[in-house]
């Protein structure tokens, strides 16, 4: 990923990666919004929650992207979330930074732009597609434009792993060991691509 111009809009790509899968598809996705020129993307995460109330995450994550502020969310021209599936919904990081946004929704920030979503599960039937929805129940109460996957991108027909119309998705094993396969990579490039699109657009009207 090229670094961040400051000239350009960008799509916020925020994660939260426990195994290293959803962040491989946060990358993949990344590469899809730069193949798009005059948009960027940026890289973000959330920190782990602990129920040991005096654990605290350092400032900057040890590996991977640094964590995300209001002021990501704020300023982008499209966002796309992505959390691995805890029983069949969001990662528990994910939903607190989310349900922290209070303040965007006061000020309606996020109306009106596109966002998506993606996910990694260990099993093939272990709840991608309810995980994506429940990721885009606050997208919606922002007032964002939620875009999936169309059936255009023939990924979609033919993947035998992950891969949905509401976002793209990955089958990790249940060691989170799998490596993302052509139709994932393809599906996450895909819906990156298209976000960017839908971003540009979007931003050319509220510029105007």
């Amino acid at each position: 990923m090229t670094e961040l111009r400051s000239n350009l809009p960008y799509v916020l790509v925020l994660y939260y990666s426990r195994h290293g899968a959803t962040r491989a598809m946060a990358e993949q996705i990344a590469a899809g919004i730069e193949s798009q020129q005059g948009i960027q993307a940026r890289l973000r995460t959330v920190p782990a929650v602990s129920a040991t109330c005096e654990a605290v995450e350092p400032d900057i994550p040890a590996q991977g992207a640094i964590y995300a502020s209001l002021d990501d969310l704020r300023h982008c021209a499209g966002l796309v979330i992505g959390s691995p599936t805890r029983f069949g919904n969001m990662a528990a990081p994910m939903k607190y930074f989310l349900d922290g946004t209070s303040e965007l929704w006061l000020g309606g920030a996020l109306i009106d732009k596109p966002a998506s979503a993606f996910t990694s599960t260990s099993s093939l039937h272990g709840g991608q597609e309810t995980t994506l929805i429940s990721m885009l129940l606050p997208l919606l109460h922002h007032g964002m434009v939620y875009a999936g996957i169309p059936y255009s991108e023939m990924a979609l027909l033919h993947t035998t792993r992950g891969g949905t119309p509401y976002g793209a998705s990955h089958v990790a094993g249940t060691a989170s060991d799998q490596p993302l396969d052509k139709h994932e990579r393809q599906l996450c490039h895909a819906q990156g691509s298209r976000i960017a699109r839908l971003a540009l657009a979007l931003h050319a009207t509220r510029e105007s």
